[in-house]
């Protein structure tokens, strides 16, 4: 089985099904597999609107996608926890605390995978290499504000803003993509 990565958001509607999606073409040719689920989601409904707008623009095809609730079970079947904010990452290590040492927000990660060793590629997989070489870097790493960690929640917002959160993700994800790959 390959290694996953679960993004967290707080419904599971916007943020993290748009990262879902994203880093799914992204990395589609590494072995890893993606999902996504919310703090506070409610299990079965469709992406937002905008959020499956962004994700068709991609020519992917949003119309399967339904929400899932956040679950230990989850947690602990995830190499990798990504979540869209400090809060969610919060949620995420209280309800899993076995999870705290493979769960950061998704903006932090990208910085810890910039700073990152090239990950000594083991059995284990190239995933938990690159997730081992980024945690290596934290050390490396020099202080931002708190806010820097979070994605801009767009609900309520209009559909630049969806695009905007979006980029920041794909910006995001592109730093981990390469630490996932050089330790593959």
């Amino acid at each position: 089985m390959a290694d996953r990565i679960l993004f967290v958001c707080h419904a599971n509607l916007c943020r993290s099904p748009m990262a879902e999606y994203l880093a799914g073409a992204l990395l589609a040719k590494l072995p890893v597999e993606v999902a996504s689920a919310g703090t506070a989601a409610v299990d079965g409904r469709p992406m937002h609107p905008y959020a499956a707008e962004v994700v068709a623009g991609t020519g992917r095809d949003p119309a399967a996608f339904r929400s899932r609730a956040l679950t230990p079970a989850r947690l602990a079947d995830a190499a990798l926890v990504l979540t869209a904010g400090r809060r969610q990452r919060a949620a995420c290590v209280s309800l899993a605390p076995a999870a705290l040492h493979h769960t950061f927000t998704l903006r932090q990660f990208a910085r810890l995978a910039e700073l990152a060793d090239t990950p000594d590629g083991t059995d284990a997989g190239a995933l938990r290499a690159a997730v081992r070489a980024a945690v290596r870097a934290r050390g490396r790493m020099q202080p931002t504000a708190p806010a820097d960690d979070d994605l801009n929640d767009p609900i309520g917002g209009t559909p630049a803003d969806f695009r905007r959160c979006a980029q920041e993700i794909e910006r995001s994800l592109t730093p981990v993509a390469v630490l996932i790959e050089a330790a593959g």
